[in-house]
């Protein structure tokens, strides 16, 4: 690791939208040094690499040997073949959500990473924000969540799938919320109901659940990417509180109970870029390793975003049962 102030060489493997970001943070933060970007794409990788300064590599492997530690952000069924060969090379990873595209290729990530004694974070972006900071403190409380995220369907690529339409729209976009309510509810899942239909792709385009745990408390979660109004909307109920979170507003808003009536408390989800906290995060997780040969997760380790991606596997896979069990059938 470069000793000019404890900076960590990092680099991004595939720097389409969201990589593009990760990019343009590490450059920006003074955690990293940030190496050089790779793409498939390389007219994108060039682009990216001139509007930030950044060298552009022809190969992974030549971007890997220079760099302690790499952000994946290429399509969900690109991870596993993406992460394993660098993980052999002891590389620590940031891996974008979802982990990867199934069960067993996230556990054999997960495995080698934590073998060889290597930083493995998943890219749930949504648990830096405001809101989340908390809810953490609190999550103990938790009885019922309900969250809406719905999307327009993705534009085209030239070559490649819409963006995050390789895999269904629970593990696309639904995993986002399925990771948050894993955060706050400390108790196993019970049992779910799923149901969900593909409108324009060839795997779910909406998709909704409800989840039991065993402590009693409930999450009902909706997803979309195929709707005309966007909307990310999450309500949390605890025992003496009442948390609503507005992603499209910014902006959230906390009613506690008090010993004299109710208190109302606004919240501002646009304090700080949630990124670059979760970058940098990331980054402080890789030093903490290497100086203490002790690996040090960062906030959403590998063994989380397992988590989160076993359970929307198995919601998927429910929804793949239930059409077959009523005979719906789609084009």
């Amino acid at each position: 690791m470069s000793s000019e102030k404890s900076k960590v060489k990092v680099g991004v493997i595939g720097v389409g939208v969201l990589g593009r970001h990760h990019a343009r943070l590490y450059k920006q933060s003074e955690k990293a040094e940030i190496v050089g970007i790779y793409d498939v794409n390389t007219e994108g990788a060039k682009a990216v690499g001139a509007e930030f300064d950044i060298k552009v590599f022809e190969s992974i492997g030549e971007l890997a040997d220079q760099c302690d530690a790499l952000s994946i952000a290429v399509p969900a069924t690109k991870h596993h073949e993406t992460a394993m060969p660098l993980l052999r090379k002891n590389k620590h990873l940031l891996i974008e959500k979802p982990l990867a595209a199934t069960i067993e290729e996230a556990r054999e990530i997960v495995t080698e990473a934590e073998n060889r004694k290597l930083v493995l974070g998943v890219g749930h972006v949504e648990r830096f924000n405001p809101a989340m900071d908390y809810l953490e403190k609190r999550s103990a409380l938790t009885r019922f969540v309900e969250a809406h995220r719905l999307a327009g369907y993705p534009p085209p690529r030239k070559g490649q799938h819409r963006r995050g339409t390789e895999v269904g729209v629970v593990l696309d976009l639904m995993i986002h919320d399925i990771d948050l309510i894993l955060s706050m509810i400390d108790s196993e899942v019970e049992k779910f109901d799923a149901v969900g239909i593909p409108v324009l792709s060839k795997t779910e385009d909406i998709a909704s659940v409800r989840i039991k745990f065993k402590n009693g408390s409930v999450a009902n979660l909706t997803a979309s990417r195929v709707s005309v109004e966007p909307m990310r909307r999450f309500r949390v109920f605890q025992t003496d509180c009442y948390l609503s979170m507005d992603y499209g507003q910014q902006s959230g808003m906390i009613i506690q109970k008090k010993k004299i009536g109710m208190a109302q408390k606004s919240i501002s989800l646009n304090e700080k870029n949630a990124l670059l906290d979760e970058l940098e995060n990331f980054l402080d997780s890789v030093a903490k390793t290497v100086k203490t040969g002790k690996v040090h997760d960062p906030k959403v380790s590998g063994r989380q975003g397992f988590k989160a991606l076993e359970l929307a596997v198995n919601i998927t896979e429910e929804i793949h049962k239930y059409n077959k069990h009523y005979g719906i059938e789609f084009a």
